[in-house]
């Protein structure tokens, strides 16, 4: 019998490895590791689920009508140019999947998302890491890194683990400078907690070789439901329609995502206790002489001052039961990217660290 043999590049994937949710033998663990809204989904988002669930017997739409109507209605969008997913995570795959294949390239930061990669080598493409300046996208280097075998190019807005983001002007000078046949990808996730950033609406409203992606696994606190969405040119739109499975989304996590885009009161409330929360814990360790860049998402990166400091620090808090997310993965193995908690959980790591920092004196 024949050897069986994956296709190219699928083998040069390295696992994804999410953040940890258990310390063995802590039960009271504060989980700080993968981003979540500490305020929950909305109660709008948690009875419209239960009510869907009278009706799983029933097969969920296929068009996701109702939802792409109200993420119309929310972001100003046509829905017709909106496509619904899996998390964002599909959507983004199915992007790679219909624009690049083997003797093409995929480009993405040094401190990108650990999934991008992925992508690419499970399309056949070729993974393309680019420096970044000082821990932000640097729109001169990748537009350098392009060539005519470029195709797609994933950029995080605001960045994951770095919580920095490029500005409108850098966005279309980086969209405007791509090669023929290449597609900007604004992946979007944290952009619900930037006041008054439209993700990119009227960059792609412009244009026609750029989309973005959001999820409503951040602010909407839906992210075991596993739903998200995509907004783009229309002929792109068409493309990934073709190959979208016809019941990816279950019937109880469309109607939970809908409610929660249009429960605009509890997204509201959201940004703002994240952006409170946010700024006092980068302020309180900044006093402790560990720096972070200014963080526009749910999270900050917190510097430590060497590779070791960093793993130590990090093993304090899982031995204290607070679990943050090393990211010496990510090519910053002297950080510590720590989601943003309710207050209790901000004062807890803080203390926690604190406590670390006083012992190493």
């Amino acid at each position: 019998m024949a050897k069986l043999k994956p296709q190219s590049g699928i083998m040069d994937i390295a696992l994804y490895v999410g953040g940890k949710s258990h310390v063995d033998g802590i039960e009271n663990v504060l989980k700080l590791s993968s981003n979540e809204n500490p305020l929950g989904a909305s109660e709008a988002a948690k009875e419209a689920l239960v009510r869907a669930s009278l009706d799983m017997h029933r097969y969920p739409s296929t068009d996701h009508g109702a939802l792409r109507a109200a993420i119309g209605d929310v972001w100003g969008v046509d829905p017709a140019r909106v496509i619904c997913g899996n998390g964002s995570g599909e959507l983004l795959m199915m992007i790679a999947q219909a624009y690049a294949g083997k003797g093409d390239e995929v480009l993405f930061t040094e401190h990108g998302f650990a999934m991008y990669p992925i992508y690419a080598n499970a399309n056949g493409a070729t993974p393309v890491v680019v420096p970044e300046r000082e821990r932000v996208v640097d729109v001169d280097a990748l537009l350098a890194a392009c060539t005519k075998k470029t195709k797609v190019v994933y950029i995080a807005n605001p960045a994951n683990p770095t919580g920095t983001m490029l500005g409108e002007a850098d966005l279309a000078r980086l969209a405007d400078g791509l090669p023929e046949g290449a597609i900007l990808v604004l992946d979007g996730a944290y952009a619900e907690y930037v006041d008054g950033y439209d993700a990119g609406k009227a960059l792609i409203d412009a244009r026609e070789n750029v989309i973005m992606t959001r999820t409503f696994s951040k602010i909407y606190g839906l992210g075991g439901v596993r739903i998200g969405w995509a907004y783009g040119p229309q002929a792109i739109v068409d493309v990934l329609m073709r190959i979208r499975g016809p019941f990816n989304l279950s019937a109880p996590a469309l109607a939970a995502a809908e409610a929660a885009m249009r429960d605009t009161a509890h997204t509201e409330k959201c940004r703002i206790e994240n952006a409170k929360q946010r700024d006092w814990m980068a302020t309180a360790l900044a006093e402790m002489g560990i720096p972070s860049d200014t963080s526009t998402a749910n999270f900050i990166l917190a510097r430590l001052a060497s590779e070791e400091e960093a793993v130590a620090c990090n093993d304090h808090l899982t031995s204290e039961g607070i679990l943050v997310r090393y990211v010496g993965g990510y090519g910053l193995p002297n950080c510590l990217r720590i989601t943003v908690g309710d207050e209790a959980s901000c004062r807890r790591v803080v203390h926690a660290i604190g406590k670390f920092k006083e012992a190493r004196v």
